[in-house]
């Protein structure tokens, strides 16, 4: 029984009423004076470790009875357990089969975190060995109450356009090249804007940060607009390094969010619930998207995606369990006029690559060779490139801008005069 510093914390009040709960000698009577003062139904359960609908019951008697809090106070024990006993199950002694199911739920929700494991699925496992055992729906209840004392989470409101969750699924596609009939593994991205669930997903080849960017601005262009964060998962592609001032997130993902205007929060490390959402979304694309192409053969990444896209889309128009509604219905109607607008352009992603100007004026980038002017013979270089360009800076000078060309062994070569003068320094972005 809780003493009077359980009260306290709750409110001032009890300070009142210190002498009447010392008196009090039943659970009941002290569950009972904690709603007289006002402490609301959800604090009482928490406190006293009961249902709030037990609490419930015990207000509604006490409602019922009319008699004072205070007189009631000064009953006896044993007259408040009389008066309080109605509508509470005795106990009896439990059957061989209620014994039998309450031994499963341990093993059985273990096996719930694994690839196409679903309530359902296990019933049929259940029943298939005692055909006299319970009905689907209190094998289901009997497993929901152990998933809820033992994997006890706590809630997070989340606000359209707040964050999107980003991360790899653990398990891989494969796509096998024509010519060689070689089996090549790759990744699944996902990704989920957490207020309205709605969800994305494609392949790429590796975790790299060029895929890892390529993907999430695919999924941003997907839902048509911007949130104000990007959650990543401890991703290398994403974050350089952690220490105890907090994780540093590298210069090619961070040029990415700052060209979309998102700032980027990784999840703590060893903190799985941080990533729950994007995590439960992973599994459920497990048992459709998964399940949908499952022995499908892909000989390319562009049809292996066209296959995700298609499953994706039922999956989003599906009805969430327990919601009247599906995710892209959810997303349209709270959060898509919430996100900001694109930027006209996409993100050139730019790299960075050290060289040095060889004797004859030119650097090697790629198999390809550039010119530099000829002050830079024998100094060291910074090549900063993207898709389409090529700019080379000393220190922060820049030195010359090319067109990217990746043809092999050839040599792109600019006029001295087409190079910055001595004022053209510049910072590298």
């Amino acid at each position: 029984m809780p003493d009077r510093g359980v009260f306290r914390r709750f409110d001032s009040r009890l300070d009142r009423w210190g002498k009447t709960i010392s008196t009090m000698t039943t659970k009941i009577a002290n569950i009972l004076q904690c709603y007289a003062l006002g402490m609301e139904i959800k604090q009482i359960s928490r406190s006293f470790e009961l249902s709030r609908n037990t609490v419930r019951r015990y207000v509604r008697l006490f409602q019922k009875c009319g008699i004072p809090i205070k007189e009631l106070a000064s009953m006896p024990s044993s007259r408040i357990q009389e008066m309080f006993s109605e509508g509470v199950s005795r106990s009896q002694i439990p059957s061989q089969r209620q014994l039998e199911l309450e031994a499963l739920p341990p093993e059985y929700s273990a096996r719930l975190s694994r690839r196409g494991v679903t309530v359902k699925s296990l019933y049929k496992e259940y029943h298939k060995t005692r055909p006299n055992g319970y009905k689907h729906a209190s094998f289901g209840n009997y497993l929901m109450r152990y998933r809820m004392v033992t994997h006890v989470v706590g809630h997070i409101e989340h606000y359209a356009d707040d964050q999107i969750y980003i991360d790899f699924a653990s398990d891989k596609f494969e796509v096998i090249d024509n010519e060689n009939g070689e089996c090549r593994s790759v990744e699944m991205f996902v990704s989920i804007l957490p207020c309205s669930h709605y969800t994305y997903c494609e392949a790429v080849w590796s975790q790299s940060k060029q895929d890892l960017i390529k993907a999430c601005e695919n999924a941003l262009h997907f839902y048509g607009g911007i949130p104000m964060a990007i959650v990543p998962d401890n991703l290398k592609a994403a974050v350089a390094r952690s220490n105890h001032n907090g994780p540093v997130i590298n210069e090619e993902f961070a040029a990415f969010a700052e060209h979309y205007g998102c700032t980027v929060y990784p999840t703590r490390v060893r903190h799985p619930k941080d990533k729950a959402l994007v995590e439960n979304a992973v599994k459920l694309l497990y048992r459709s998207v998964y399940a949908d192409i499952e022995g499908l053969v892909f000989h390319s990444l562009e049809s292996l995606n066209a296959a995700i896209s298609e499953s994706l889309s039922a999956f989003n128009g599906r009805r969430m369990s327990g919601r009247p509604q599906s995710r892209r219905e959810q997303f349209e109607q709270i959060e898509s006029d919430c996100l900001r607008p694109l930027p006209a352009i996409r993100h050139q992603m730019k790299e960075r690559r050290s060289a040095t100007v060889m004797r004859n004026g030119y650097v090697t980038f790629r198999l390809h060779h550039y010119s530099v002017p000829k002050e830079y013979i024998g100094k060291r270089v910074e090549i900063v490139y993207d898709a389409d360009t090529l700019k080379i800076y000393h220190g922060l000078r820049l030195v010359t801008t090319h067109q990217r060309d990746d043809t092999l062994y050839a040599y792109t070569t600019k006029a001295p005069t087409d190079c910055p003068d001595a004022m053209g320094a510049m910072k590298i972005k």
